[in-house]
Order: structure tokens, then C-alpha cells, then sequence
């Protein structure tokens, strides 16, 4: 006897009505699966397109066509039988001796902001011929939210059958996530998994200006050996040849623009930063699942250091994903006071100020709809 097709949910039509108000990001507290943690570890929508040959070189800056043509055969190497005598032929746990290694087993992407690292990192991604599932991207929060999810160990497993793993914003924080990530990086080379990272300081200098401990400064050391270093010169392409940044706009602007836009929330910005603190890191991508445009109200100083490197992480999302930002109050370059953007997060402070300065540019062409 041959099953039946399911039936649908629901066969009645939505009745029509006046469109729903916009929705608030401190009404979701999203729950997120190790399932589709590990599932999601591909490139971001922005990113999903992105080629080799869609990178634009600055023609003043000859790193970058030199970066293009070092990674395209970094990715050539990474596929046919030499790949498959390194992973498919043998156990995942199957040391290869230090002695047959051709050398660095990975690249490291390092520049300044907007110089286009994540487009060249999603590249190798897509260039690299192996099936998606064998291959992984995500930023350094995203693997360490993983390692959380899995276990160490289970990651290992789960990881330790890929061909490539992309790491994006590549900067440690604190001793406990170098020693992790260290680990968890030796215990995957040796497994044969290819790396790639970006970040904004050479590998050996990671760190630095943050701890000085010893233990923390030979981790560090230990793990900057897994890649070869890729200096990328140039100017933040978020700006570059654009107009300054668009003025905060006023409360009743935001608010009229948010409930004329479908899929849009609206959000007082200090009580968003207060719910942030709620939300484990690891779920802000799906805190902002299915906007079409995010407004905050009343935008003003980040209070403190957690509070800043919660926000970091839902601008990365936010840029990730596409989503366009209208805002009051301050300008987004006066979130960070003068001591956060000269201390040890820097780097993080200031790309969260370009990509929300490029999300706010975004936003603009809404409010002539």
C-alpha cells in the first residue's frame, strides 16, 4: 500500500488586512541546534556569489592581485588524489608525520578594514574543489560557540573529515579561547584539514598589547606556524570613493520608516544592547532571521566592554546577512568611546563602526519608499 502525500498545514488563505507593525528584537530569544550550527558553517549571504574573478584588485596596491593568484592555487592544491591520500584513504586520527608536510598547511589573510579578506577567504571556499560538506567558513566567535555546542572532541570528529576550514576575524581575545583554538587547529592539521584565516595582525603577533602571559605568548607562537602569512594592502572599499557617512536620522523617521517596511524591527538601541546580554553570540544570526531592515532608536555610547563586544558580533551578523540599518541618535563612529578604540579590541571596535557605517548607507534608498 503506497503512502498518501502529506497534506499541507493549512489550506485556508490568510485574510488581508492592514500590514503587521514591525517586529522587536527584544521579543525573540532565539534556540539554536548543534545540528545547524555545524550546517550553517558556509559562507555568509553577503558572500555566497563572490569568485575570485568578481575580486577587484587595487591596480596601487599589488598585494592584492598577488593575494588572488596565491590563494587560486592554494585551492587547486587542495583537491584530486593528493587531498584523498591526505584524508580519504586514512582515519581521521592518523597522524601524518612532520617529515612528509610540504610546509604550512594554511593562509593567513592580514590587512586592514575593507580590503576585501572575507570576499578573497569565501573564494577559496567556493574555489576549492570538494563537496560543501567537506569543507567549512565561519568566524573565530562561530567556531568557538561550536566547540561549545560539540565538545572538543566531537568537533574534532566532525571537522576532522573536511578538506578546508575558513576562519574569519581571527583574533583571540582571552588565554582560554587561544589554548582552545591552538588545540583544536594542531588536532585538525594533523587530521590533514587545509586552514585559512583573516584577521587584521600577523599571526605571530596575535595578542599582543592584550596578555603578556608566557603560556598565552607560546600558544600563539605554536599556532602561527600552521600558516603562511598574505599581507593585503589597501583602503576600506566600504568607503572608498563614497560620501560621508549618512547623519542619524530622527526617532519619528525611524519609527514611520520601520512600520512602512515589511520584515522590519524596531528597537530602542539601549534596551537591544540590555537583551543582547540575554542571547548567547551564537544565536544572533538567527535573532535576525528574516529582517529586511533593522531600526534602532535613541543610538548612544556602548556602556562597557561586554556590552561593545556583544554589539560587534550582531554588526558582523547584520553585515553578513545583508541587512540595512536605519538609526537616531548618535552616529555610529561615536559608539566607541576614545579608550575602547585604543585599547586591546580595537580592531574589533573599528570594523564594527565601517560596517555600520555601510549598512546605514544601505537604508537610505528606504526611505523613498
Amino acid at each position: 500500500m503506497s503512502a498518501s502525500p502529506a497534506e499541507p498545514a493549512s489550506t485556508s488563505t490568510p485574510a488581508t488586512g492592514p500590514r503587521p507593525g514591525p517586529l522587536s528584537l527584544c521579543a525573540r530569544e532565539p534556540r539554536v541546534a548543534a545540528e545547524r550550527l555545524v550546517g550553517e558553517m558556509v559562507p555568509p549571504p553577503r558572500f555566497d556569489s563572490v569568485r575570485f574573478a568578481t575580486y577587484a584588485p587595487d591596480p596601487n596596491q599589488p598585494s592584492q592581485a598577488e593575494a588572488v593568484t596565491v590563494l587560486s592555487t592554494f585551492a587547486a592544491g587542495l583537491g584530486g588524489a593528493d587531498a584523498d591520500a591526505r584524508q580519504g584513504k586514512r582515519r581521521w586520527f592518523a597522524k601524518k608525520p612532520e617529515a612528509a608536510r610540504p610546509g604550512p598547511r594554511g593562509v593567513y589573510l592580514d590587512g586592514g578594514y575593507g580590503v576585501g579578506k572575507t570576499h578573497l577567504l569565501a573564494s577559496l571556499w567556493h574555489a576549492t574543489p570538494a563537496a560543501p560538506e567537506q569543507k567549512a567558513f565561519g568566524t573565530f566567535v562561530e567556531l568557538t560557540n561550536l566547540v561549545g555546542a560539540l565538545g572538543f572532541q566531537q568537533t574534532v570528529r566532525t571537522l576532522g573529515d573536511h578538506r578546508l576550514l575558513c576562519i574569519d576575524e581571527f583574533e583571540l581575545d582571552d588565554p582560554g579561547d587561544t589554548v582552545l583554538v591552538s588545540s583544536l587547529l594542531s588536532r585538525l592539521v594533523e587530521a590533514g584539514v587545509a586552514l585559512a584565516a583573516t584577521s587584521n595582525t600577523l599571526p605571530g603577533k596575535l595578542g599582543e598589547g592584550r596578555f603578556a602571559a608566557a603560556d598565552f605568548m607560546r600558544e600563539i607562537q605554536g599556532l602561527s606556524a600552521r600558516f603562511r602569512p598574505l599581507r593585503i594592502d589597501g583602503e576600506d572599499y566600504r568607503h572608498r570613493g563614497l560620501p560621508e557617512a549618512p547623519a542619524p536620522l530622527t526617532t519619528e523617521e525611524v519609527t514611520r520608516a520601520a512600520h512602512a517596511t515589511e520584515a522590519a524591527s524596531l528597537d530602542d538601541f539601549p534596551a537591544l544592547l540590555a537583551h543582547l546580554a540575554t542571547v548567547h553570540p551564537s544565536r544572533y544570526g538567527a535573532l535576525t532571521e528574516g529582517l529586511r531592515v533593522a531600526c534602532f532608536t535613541d543610538v548612544g555610547p556602548v556602556p562597557d566592554q561586554s556590552t561593545a563586544l556583544r554589539l560587534v558580533v550582531l554588526a558582523d551578523r547584520l553585515y553578513d546577512r545583508e541587512i540595512p540599518v536605519l538609526a537616531s541618535g548618535l552616529p555610529f563612529d561615536r559608539l566607541f568611546s576614545d579608550e575602547m578604540l585604543n585599547g586591546g579590541y580595537r580592531k574589533k571596535y573599528f570594523r564594527a563602526i565601517s560596517r555600520l557605517t555601510a549598512l546605514a548607507r544601505d537604508a537610505k534608498g528606504l526611505l523613498a519608499e
